[in-house]
């Protein structure tokens, strides 16, 4: 059963507008993110400059995307536990630092991926 509201392309656009949104507030909120972006708009050129290959490209590419997805996912835990209470808690912090391990996984990842697609 789906939610009551807009469906069809309405439902679609409202989303697209959401999701503009939601990015446009992670730019003005995140250093991280700026950071992160900032480096994609070098690499992702580069990914397809460098990359033999689709998969290659591809790997490189999404790469680059995983650690973008996760910042956003990280932030979107930040700002929910900062919602919730302003008090330090132990749940807190440990879900603000399973997000930040989220991150620094994706970035190891991208670091082990175009090491491999560069250098194997």
């Amino acid at each position: 059963m789906s939610k009551p509201g807009q469906t069809g392309i309405k439902r679609i656009i409202s989303a697209f507008l959401y999701s503009k949104q939601g990015l446009i507030d992670c730019w003005k909120m995140e250093t991280a993110f700026r950071q992160e972006l900032v480096a994609c708009v070098f690499l992702i050129p580069m990914a397809f400059y460098l990359g033999n290959s689709g998969i290659e490209k591809a790997l490189l590419v999404s790469s680059c995307l995983l650690v973008l997805i996760v910042e956003i996912l990280n932030s979107a835990i930040e700002t929910v536990v900062d919602r919730v209470s302003s008090e330090h808690h132990e749940l807190s912090g440990l879900a603000k630092d399973l997000g930040s391990a989220a991150v620094m996984i994706s970035i190891v990842n991208l670091i082990v991926v175009w090491a491999l697609v560069l250098l194997v």
